[in-house]
């Protein structure tokens, strides 16, 4: 008998996987499709980081299993760059290499949530936030920033959820899906708040750091009384374009540390010996190339925010970091185009798909229905066609004015 564990039927399938699976598969029909779902630079790695990664084969000396926390050298250079980047005195004991960000945080949710354990989740939110809470048998609690106050959750209503029952506050600085920087003044208020509460741990997703167009870049663990109490989250995919060689990171204290270092002897073992060499690379090497990108997005995101502008009925609010657009499409629910009804974020993804080929994800996978979400990591060569294909679409749609 086919039958899946509780665990599994608890969650869905990540809707940025499932777009990017229906536009591969339209694709391999011979439809011009064009993907903006995923976050995946469309630059290549650069090449002194894959010349480490040659030169480690070639040495022959990186074919065992390294240590499940990786590298030794490798957690001091990410220490190092805390201590010189972000004002955070970590150590190599604070650091565990992962297979991916996305795993360092499953493996730090996993550590530090017991079941019935709340998770408070400050969103628009990465869709594995809420899942992850989930499969750990937390009860996620969302607070949500809206459109109107720039995506910034209220500290009021953080103030309210916030109880004995709570162990995590979740969130992502500068943000996925909505491309939000939080000021530092916002993280303090945070901050004080969990100062009040001597159980809760912070997880503080940074893994689009270097992607802020802002002069505003903090690290949640260094305000006063943070360090302590903060897991934070990072990797090489998105910065460094390295997204498939899955090197991601945490830098905790170092119970968590140790406890996440066990948990992940269990779940994958070590990550990649070669690819622990590309990182190291990537974080001693020149970062020139890293602020090119970083340039290159920022062009790419004034783009796609003028031609946003040349839509009716389309909202947005112009993304501090990250390469993400949220744009509030909800004036177009209760419309009908192409044999489709608009009533979500879903149906109107589905018939931007069908009708502008042009592959998108609904907000409602990151906690906002009225929205949804545009990466801008794709090259303008394809930014532009997209935006006029959907532009096109919409204008087959009937604006609802709301009173």
């Amino acid at each position: 008998m086919r039958r899946a564990s509780i665990r599994a039927a608890s969650i869905v399938e990540s809707a940025t996987s499932g777009m990017a699976a229906q536009a591969r598969a339209l694709k391999l029909k011979g439809v011009d499709v064009i993907s903006l779902s995923q976050g995946e630079p469309d630059f290549p790695t650069p090449e002194f980081i894959c010349d480490a990664a040659k030169k480690a084969i070639d040495s022959g000396k990186y074919f065992s299993y390294p240590p499940t926390g990786g590298y030794v050298d490798l957690k001091e250079a990410i220490a190092l760059k805390y201590k010189i980047e972000n004002g955070v005195g970590y150590n190599p004991s604070n650091i565990v290499v992962c297979n991916g960000a996305k795993q360092a945080l499953s493996s730090t949710i996993l550590s530090v949530l017991d079941p019935g354990d709340e998770a408070i989740i400050l969103g628009p939110f990465w869709v594995s936030y809420y899942a992850q809470v989930t499969l750990a048998g937390g009860k996620p609690i969302v607070i949500n920033g809206k459109f109107e106050n720039g995506f910034k959750p209220p500290i009021d209503q953080l103030e309210e959820a916030i109880n004995n029952k709570t162990r995590l506050i979740i969130f992502s600085s500068p943000s996925n899906p909505t491309g939000v920087v939080y000021p530092k003044k916002d993280l303090e208020q945070i901050a004080n708040l969990v100062l009040r509460y001597p159980d809760v741990l912070v997880i503080s997703d940074e893994i689009y750091e270097h992607i802020n167009y802002t002069n505003a870049r903090v690290s949640f663990a260094s305000l006063p009384g943070m360090f302590e109490r903060t897991i934070t989250i990072n990797g090489f995919g998105k910065c460094f374009a390295m997204t498939g060689w899955r090197v991601g990171y945490l830098a905790a204290p170092e119970w968590i540390a140790s406890e996440v270092t066990k948990m992940q002897g269990h779940l994958s073992s070590s990550n990649s010996s070669i690819a622990q060499r590309a990182a190291l690379a990537a974080l001693t090497g020149d970062n020139t190339s890293v602020r090119n990108m970083v340039s290159e997005y920022r062009q790419r995101r004034d783009m796609v925010h003028n031609l946003f502008g040349s839509i009716p009925g389309v909202e947005t609010v112009l993304p501090d970091g990250a390469f993400y657009f949220f744009p509030k499409v909800s004036r177009y629910y209760g419309s009908k185009a192409a044999g489709i009804e608009i009533r979500n974020s879903d149906d109107l993804c589905t018939y931007l798909l069908k009708e502008a080929h042009v592959a998108l994800v609904p907000g409602s996978a990151f906690g906002d229905d009225e929205c949804v979400r545009l990466s801008y990591a794709a090259s303008r060569q394809e930014l532009s066609p997209a935006l006029t294909r959907i532009q096109e679409a919409i204008h087959k749609l009937e604006m609802v004015q709301y009173a």
